[in-house]
């Protein structure tokens, strides 16, 4: 510790006033002027002291206190206060007499001490001396009152320096935990340790165990390691307990929970299984059966049946709109959801596709309904696609109402259509069964009002509740990718009621709701059960059927989801390495074998899905179609990039190409094919495939043209006045006709001029005109691609 002495401290030390310090202080030392509460550094005391020592110095102090003493007489006789004097002499007369008296007592301790040394050498002298231990410490019993501390004091600090004091409780710790450990073990225990066997040392452990037992707590899967470490055991000991048990396993594969605690339980352990926590269990509401907050819902009702049956029909004569019209080949290209109002109740609709390529949409349009409204031809009866949907609506568990539809046409036999149903174990009612047959007609609309009241009659039946108040939980019924409002997103809720603003958990997409429409396109703000509802606002664009949440914590919903990426991708490395290894000798056997990459691209996901199955199930032997991608929106850049790179074609559907991609596409020789109807994408597909077998022929893009005016003359047709604006057109090839994007022809030309004269080709830059074989539809803005048809091998 540092003591601080300030200028006061000093001058009173020695009898000078703060004045006098200051005055030396200034003189000798630089810096600011001193005060008297100044704290003085150690050069500035060291000043002081040499100074006030050199001008007070004498040269025998004996001297000094002798003229000290001379000096205080003549002031007592010379002082003229008598008190004052009488109080000086009396100070002195007390001072003396004290240490007369502490004179006196030193030498009466002398004497005791003195005393006390002849009696304990005479005690000594008389006594044996006993052999004192080396590490046997001394005792002095500090109860007795005549102790000479002073001895012993005195002794200490002869031994330990006063700037170890502090150090003493330490040391005394120390130097006890040292005697402890110098203490000498019994001879017989280090024998036992040395000659203890290892399974002498294991049973003594296992005996130990069995005396405390231990608690541990398994997940569901564990490894051998892990097992072992929670039963503080080697893996030896655990695998030859597995191996006992008669299963066999290494030290780094996974064993269930029902196996290791049987493992556990053998070697002594009391198990536990854990709880595991999950993310999806924090954030997501369950179902509670026999909700009292239920209240009756709207049915969710799904139009099924073969292509052509009037399936979209029959819902334009329920919404009185018209859809067919607008549809490419008359096929419902993406599932749509409506709600109608009957006498005050409402019912909801799903469209699902009838064609047989959109197998997938259907499953998963009946996973999300309650009734299955079939819809039959009375001219066609059953078809196909009919027992499918019937199949479909059988998993799912739905209530299915037969509709015997075009009972308008001639030649319409609903007692024909009754009898097929009977051979798929759908019996109707009026042949003593449980399946309501309702013939209607959609042209006529001619028992559209009798099929509603059966919907909610079996609704009724049915007993379909939800409740309103918790959060709510529904299936994606499709999802698109729109440029201009990013993924957008139509829900079914099922249960609860779902609000704009909340955050929405849809497979791996999630993200915060910034807008929701109902189905006619307006605004709203919530949509109860049965609702059916278009979103924005996800991050991505989900699978038509997964489920979706909506949760109240918005860090752990991307937690969540970023888990869920995690797995799928986990997965499907899984699944590629196993197909690969198991089909690996196959594929290398086979030799020949042939494989068509494809890239699928629609506007909605559907249809990727839809494609995709179509696709699949067109493969033969000779040839292996592989799906290298499949997603929504129009082809990019990157699409054309992985074609290159996987040696693919890239199937479009229902979708445009950016014009880079197109660039691209062109200068890599990759092929995009664009469809509007799966029928010609289906054969175009199989006909790459018989091209892969025997000579083909293939396009071969050889330029572009814009047409800048269009002529119409009596006797040459349509003229499009046109620009090349890169390759060239020749007069043998065909043009394919682009308008915003879209492919709408694809045509020879019939006529290629420049000014008057006929030509063979026109290269870019140059204008010309041209007329299309059998297509006059021209429009100023058409972009035609040209192209030549070579043929070629493989």
């Amino acid at each position: 510790m540092v003591i601080k002495f300030k200028v006061s401290d000093v001058a009173k030390d020695f009898g000078k006033n703060n004045k006098d310090i200051i005055n030396i202080l200034s003189e000798y030392c630089d810096g600011p002027a001193k005060k008297a509460n100044t704290v003085l550094e150690e050069n500035e005391l060291n000043i002081l002291f040499d100074k006030l020592t050199a001008d007070n110095s004498v040269e025998s102090l004996d001297n000094y206190f002798n003229s000290a003493k001379k000096s205080n007489k003549k002031k007592t006789k010379d002082s003229k206060n008598e008190s004052a004097n009488v109080s000086k002499d009396n100070k002195e007369k007390k001072d003396e007499n004290k240490k007369h008296k502490n004179q006196a007592a030193i030498l009466q301790m002398a004497e005791q001490a003195a005393k006390r040394a002849e009696e304990k050498a005479k005690k000594k002298a008389n006594q044996t001396p006993q052999a004192r231990t080396k590490g046997e410490a001394r005792h002095v019993d500090t109860r007795v009152n005549n102790v000479d501390l002073e001895k012993y004091n005195q002794k200490y600090e002869d031994i330990a320096p006063a700037n170890n004091m502090n150090d003493y409780q330490k040391k005394q710790k120390l130097n006890q935990k040292s005697k402890q450990y110098r203490k000498k073990k019994p001879q017989g225990m280090r024998a036992k340790s040395k000659k203890e066997t290892e399974a002498q040392r294991l049973a003594r452990i296992a005996e130990q165990r069995k005396k405390q037992q231990i608690k541990i707590t398994v997940p569901e899967e564990i490894t051998v390691g892990d097992l072992a470490k929670l039963l503080r055991m080697t893996a030896t000991e655990v695998i030859k307990k597995l191996m006992s048990l008669g299963v066999m396993a290494t030290v780094n594969e996974v064993i269930d929970y029902d196996t290791a605690e049987i493992v556990a339980t053998e070697l002594g352990a009391k198990v536990e299984k854990e709880v595991v926590v999950t993310i999806e269990d924090q954030i997501i509401e369950e179902e509670v059966e026999d909700d009292e907050n239920a209240v009756t819902r709207p049915p969710v009702v799904c139009v099924m049946g073969h292509v052509d049956h009037g399936k979209t029909s029959i819902l334009d004569a329920i919404r009185n709109t018209e859809v067919t019209s607008t549809e490419a080949g008359g096929i419902t290209q993406a599932i749509g959801a409506y709600q109608v109002d009957v006498d005050g109740q409402k019912i909801t609709f799903l469209d699902t596709p009838g064609h047989a390529a959109f197998t997938a949409m259907r499953a998963r349009g009946a996973m999300a309904t309650d009734i299955a409204v079939l819809v039959v031809a009375a001219d066609d009866g059953i078809m196909p696609q009919t027992v499918e949907a019937i199949n479909h609506a059988k998993a799912a568990g739905v209530e299915i109402i037969v509709a015997i539809n075009k009972m308008d046409k001639e030649g319409a036999n609903p007692d024909k259509v009754m009898q097929q149903l009977t051979e798929h174990e759908l019996v109707p009612e009026e042949w003593g069964g449980d399946v309501i047959c309702v013939p209607v007609s959609a042209k006529t609309k001619m028992g559209i009002d009798k099929l509603l009241e059966t919907i909610l009659l079996v609704s009724e039946m049915a007993e379909l509740k939800a409740n309103p108040d918790r959060q709510a939980k529904g299936v994606v019924i499709e999802a698109k990718l729109d440029k201009g409002r990013g993924p957008i997103a139509t829900l079914l809720v099922q249960n609860g009621t779902l609000n704009a603003g909340d955050i929405v958990v849809a497979g791996t997409a999630v993200g915060k709701i910034r807008a929701m429409s109902d189905y006619h396109g307006k605004p709203i703000e919530t949509a109860g059960p049965s609702v059916p509802v278009e979103i924005m606002g996800l991050d991505s664009a989900p699978m038509s059927g997964d489920e979706f949440n909506a949760v109240s914590d918005e860090k752990l919903a991307r937690a969540l989801v970023e888990q869920r990426k995690a797995k799928a991708k986990e997965e499907e490395f899984k699944l590629f390495q196993k197909v690969t290894l198991d089909t690996l000798f196959d594929t290398i056997s086979e030799g020949e074998m042939k494989e068509l990459n494809i890239i699928v691209k629609a506007d909605v996901q559907g249809s990727v899905e839809a494609v995709k199955q179509s696709l699949l199930k067109i493969e033969n032997d000779e040839v292996n179609v592989k799906i290298v991608h499949g997603a929504v929106g129009a082809v990019s850049e990157s699409d054309v990039m992985l074609a290159e790179a996987s040696k693919a074609i890239i199937v479009a559907f229902n979708t445009g190409v950016d014009q880079i991609a197109a660039d691209n596409a062109k200068r890599d020789g990759v092929e995009i094919k664009q469809y509007d109807i799966i029928y010609d994408a289906i054969e175009d597909i199989e006909r790459a495939m018989r091209g892969m077998r025997a000579p083909k022929y293939r396009d071969v893009d050889t330029g572009e043209v814009e047409v800048r005016e269009v002529y119409k003359i009596s006797s040459a047709g349509t003229i499009a006045g046109s620009l090349v604006t890169s390759g060239t057109i020749k007069r043998d090839g065909k043009v394919r006709v682009i308008r915003n994007g879209k492919q709408i022809a694809d045509v020879k030309l019939a006529n290629l001029k420049r000014f008057k004269d006929e030509v063979k080709e026109v290269s870019s830059g140059y204008e010309c005109g041209i007329s299309l074989d059998g297509w006059d539809d021209i429009q100023s803005g058409d972009i035609l691609q040209a192209y030549i048809v070579e043929e070629y091998r493989d």
